[in-house]
């Protein structure tokens, strides 16, 4: 093979493969489903559902314990932190895995003259990539 021929050969293979698509990359892996959004979520359905005279009342029961839930903040995707009043009404916080996680719910009618709490859903602040 000549020199020439040798060069013309490369250019085309060169040209070819600038020209030609990438392989398609594959499928990323399906995103594991974010337990504890779903688990707020539906904590906040249930209170946007209410009526005035309405209250949601949200339970953890813990061995012989029993907590009033006030407030959900969640650090991370995995790990809640419920913060409530036990029996005694003492001040108390659980920190949990959200997938070992079983609340009981109820709704409850307000007595006349109260005005019904909510229980407050925190969730971290959204860091800016930019910054």
């Amino acid at each position: 093979m000549a020199l020439g021929e040798f060069t013309k050969q490369i250019a085309q293979q060169a040209i070819l493969s600038a020209t030609t698509k990438e392989p398609a990359a594959p499928p990323s892996a399906p995103q594991p489903e974010n337990v504890t959004g779903v688990f707020l979520a539906q904590i906040h359905a249930m209170q946007k559902a209410l009526k005035e005279d309405e209250e949601l009342v949200v339970y953890l029961g813990s061995g012989t314990e029993r907590i009033r839930v006030t407030e959900i903040f969640a650090p991370s995707r995995q790990v809640v932190v419920l913060t409530g009043t036990d029996a005694d009404r003492g001040h108390t916080r659980v920190v949990a895995a959200v997938e070992s996680l079983q609340l009981v719910s109820k709704v409850v009618k307000l007595q006349a003259g109260t005005k019904a709490a909510r229980i407050a859903l925190i969730t971290p602040k959204q860091k800016d990539s930019s910054a």
